[in-house]
């Protein structure tokens, strides 16, 4: 082969090495692109409620979150990228999400927020501790991402697409409020067990384990 045959066969491999670089570059942001474009459908959302409330468009919102919220996760951790960052940022995007489902839900059916005042009240007092907590001994929000918040989080997408969607109030809405007052308790009991920040903590049995080995290590 002759140097200009070398040389050219030299720049493919560069160029097939720099498309796969690429590639394996935008691979590894697609599980921030997907919480980000989770927390972007919030706003989106608020719009559609004051303008546009379409039961079709509030499904195709939900059910983009919904999965993006999986394969945030899913893809975080196939590609070894969990950081506790991301993990915070996901925390912060469900939050954004579904404090927009919220709006829309008080702003369309005010009568089926005034049914369940007492319990969204527990519910809204017991985040609002769980934030000063979290803020007061750890200076960051938790991001604990307990079994009992992906409970909650399956509950919150079938009550906000039974109202936002179908238009139904039942007991599915009452459902998601009561399994949110029971993570976010449980919320609460991890942040005042842990000595220290941590991210992933399961249950508060986890947490109790962990505050034992680091006070018997």
């Amino acid at each position: 082969m002759g140097t200009g045959g070398a040389v050219r066969q030299g720049r493919r491999r560069s160029r097939g090495e720099t498309k796969i670089e690429n590639g394996q570059i935008l691979l590894k942001k697609l599980p921030i692109l997907l919480t980000g474009l989770r927390a972007l459908l919030a706003p989106v959302v608020v719009i559609l409620s004051l303008y546009v409330p379409l039961p079709q468009a509030f499904a195709v919102c939900l059910v983009t979150a919904f999965l993006s919220d999986i394969f945030d996760g899913v893809l975080a951790r196939r590609l070894k990228i969990a950081t506790a960052n991301l993990r915070r940022l996901d925390s912060v995007a469900d939050t954004l999400f579904y404090a927009g489902c919220v709006f829309a839900a008080w702003h369309l059916y005010p009568a089926a927020i005034t049914a369940h005042m007492t319990s969204l009240a527990v519910l809204g007092a017991l985040e609002v501790m769980r934030y000063a907590i979290d803020f007061l001994k750890f200076r960051r929000e938790a991001s604990y991402h307990m079994w009992s918040s992906k409970v909650w989080g399956i509950a919150l997408f079938a009550g906000f697409f039974g109202l936002l969607v179908m238009g139904s109030s039942g007991a599915i809405v009452s459902c998601a409020i009561y399994l949110g007052i029971v993570a976010d308790i449980e919320g609460l009991i991890i942040s005042l067990v842990l000595p220290r920040w941590q991210a992933d903590m399961p249950t508060f049995v986890h947490a109790v384990r962990a505050r034992r080995a680091e006070a018997h290590p």
